[in-house]
Parts: C-alpha cells; sequence; structure tokens
C-alpha cells in the first residue's frame, strides 16, 4: 500500500507540509525535519513543556497520511510495556488444551505458546512492523521520565530499526518508521542515544510567531484580543515562574477568553481565567491581584505605541 501523500523533496516543501496542518515552523525547525526524513534519521526534540513538540509527530501523521504510533513514556517503562509481552491467559489455555487431548510433545506445545498469534505488540514493535511504503510515525515522547535502562535498551532499535523477541528472533522493520523523540529536559539524555538523532532545540516562540499561531488555532478570537493574550504571555515568561505558560496554554487561554465573548482583557477577566495559562498556585498568587493589573496596564501601553 503507497502513501498518499510523498516525503517532502525540499526545505520549502517540509515548510509547506507543516503549514498545511497549520503547524507554523521555523526555518531551522523546516531544514532538520527534511534532513531526518531524508536521512532516515530519528529526529530528537527537547524543549520546555508546551512548546509544541508532540504536536510535530502528530502533523506529520496527518500530512502524509501515516499511522502514528505514540510511545508514552514514564518511570519504571519496561520492555513488556513498550515493545511486547504474552498473551499467558491464551497459552495457558493452549497448556491446557494439550494436555487434555493427550499431547505431550513438549516441543510442539513451546511452538505453540510462543507462535505470533499469542504475542501482544506494544508500540515499538508496532512501529517495526509497518508496512512497505506506509512506515509509520513513531512518537517516543518524554524519554527523559524513563530510566537510564530502557534508552540503553534503544539504541539497537534506533540504530539498526530491529528487535530480538528471544523464542520469535529478530524483527526488522521492512521500512524505518520516522521517529519522533521528545525530552523536556528535566534529565540528560545519554550521548550514545543522540548521536543516533539528528537534534533541534524548540523555543517559545517569538510574539509575531505566537500571534500567527493563536489566528491559526483560535480562528474567533477577536484581533485585538490576540494581540493582547499573547503580548501577556510572552511578559509571563520574561517573569521567574516556576512554570513558564507555553504555546498550548497561549491557545487554551485564548480559547478561554473567546468562550466568555471577551473582546480584551481587563483585570477581573485575567483574575478569572488564569487558571488556563498558570497549573501551580503560587505563581497565580504571584500574578493575581496587583501584580496583575501592573503587568495588564504595562502590556496595553506597548500595544498603544505599537500601532
Amino acid at each position: 500500500m503507497s502513501i498518499t501523500n510523498p516525503l517532502p523533496i525540499s526545505i520549502d516543501e517540509t515548510m509547506a507540509l507543516l503549514s498545511s496542518q497549520d503547524y507554523v515552523a521555523s526555518k531551522a525547525l523546516a531544514t532538520v525535519l527534511f534532513l531526518s526524513l531524508k536521512m532516515q534519521r530519528p529526529l530528537f526534540l527537547e524543549g520546555e513543556a508546551g512548546v509544541g513538540k508532540t504536536e510535530i509527530a502528530k502533523v506529520l501523521s496527518k500530512a502524509l497520511d501515516r499511522p502514528l504510533i505514540r510511545l508514552q513514556c514514564y518511570e519504571g517503562l519496561d520492555v513488556s510495556s513498550a515493545v511486547y509481552e504474552w498473551n499467558y491467559p491464551a497459552q495457558m489455555l493452549e497448556i491446557r488444551l494439550a494436555e487434555a487431548t493427550g499431547e505431550d510433545d513438549r516441543g510442539a506445545i513451546e511452538r505453540t505458546i510462543f507462535s505470533e498469534k499469542h504475542l501482544i505488540r506494544r508500540p515499538v514493535l508496532q512501529a517495526l512492523e509497518g508496512t512497505g511504503g506506509r512506515a509509520p510515525v513513531f512518537l517516543i515522547d518524554e524519554l527523559d521520565r524513563t530510566d537510564e535502562a530502557f534508552e540503553a535498551f534503544l539504541l539497537e532499535i534506533l540504530s539498526d530499526y530491529q528487535v530480538t523477541i528471544p523464542e520469535l528472533g529478530t524483527i526488522k522493520a521492512q521500512e524505518p518508521p520516522i521517529v519522533i523523540i521528545t525530552t523536556n529536559r528535566t534529565r540528560e539524555i545519554h550521548d550514545a542515544l543522540k548521536r543516533r538523532c539528528l537534534y533541534h532545540w524548540v523555543d517559545y516562540p517569538a510574539a509575531d510567531v505566537e500571534l500567527e499561531i493563536v489566528r491559526l488555532k483560535v480562528p474567533g478570537c477577536h484581533e485585538e484580543l490576540s494581540r493582547q493574550v499573547v503580548a501577556y504571555v510572552q511578559k509571563l515568561r520574561q517573569m521567574d515562574l516556576f512554570k513558564s505558560p507555553g504555546v498550548a496554554e497561549t491557545i487554551d487561554w485564548a480559547t478561554a477568553l473567546t468562550e466568555l465573548d471577551r473582546l480584551a482583557l481587563d483585570p477581573e477577566t485575567v483574575s478569572d481565567t488564569l487558571g488556563t495559562l498558570l497549573k501551580y498556585q503560587d505563581d497565580i498568587a504571584r500574578i493575581d491581584g496587583s501584580a496583575g493589573r501592573e503587568l495588564l496596564a504595562e502590556v496595553k501601553a506597548e500595544l498603544a505605541q505599537s500601532i
């Protein structure tokens, strides 16, 4: 089965591919993504939470018409959850049926219970078994949440796009999946894994870029409100907060304000909706009240001067 949309053959085509899904990308990101696709190398995306790293994999899946397989990483992730495991209840049933019918060929029983029909495929194995011409987009999300042992296990997969199952042998991808790895940098990832990837740091966008994102993602948002929202968020990121709002929070805030039929920011509205923008009480307490009013006054004054 051939893919509906071919891979981009230039950086400009890569930019257009991302734009077709309303993803606003810098030329640097489009360049490293193009090279990742061309060289069939994993793309390692690092940056703060909410800046759009995961969205890149989703955009590629939609734009290229390929399945998206997501491995959500977490502390304690192991092979049985990430790669494969055996269907033990079904295996036990096979053994009991063999005993009931008098089957005593241990080799035959073993081949039956360790056959592919009893294999439960987890994300890694699903990604490697994609059909030729339609290899999936494989998202390894928030890798920094796992431990170093799991990182080491990924080395074989990212080097040779294969995995070994003792009972079945080595399973190798017909065509390498498009691999996107994300990390929020809560810990450093080992150099051995990074060397197998192309790297890009996804930063918070500049104000004009973020405004374009809001226009695309929240088309019903009033223009003046969009400008104030972006300017306010940009100001917040300059403060010493426990967690600065990402682009995802900017979009959420603009959406919430639009649902409330607001045309512009005012102190009361900001105070009432801070929970869609900031996710830690200490940050909310710092911005709520006089500090929030002063910040809003600065935003409106600067926007007025820019007109």
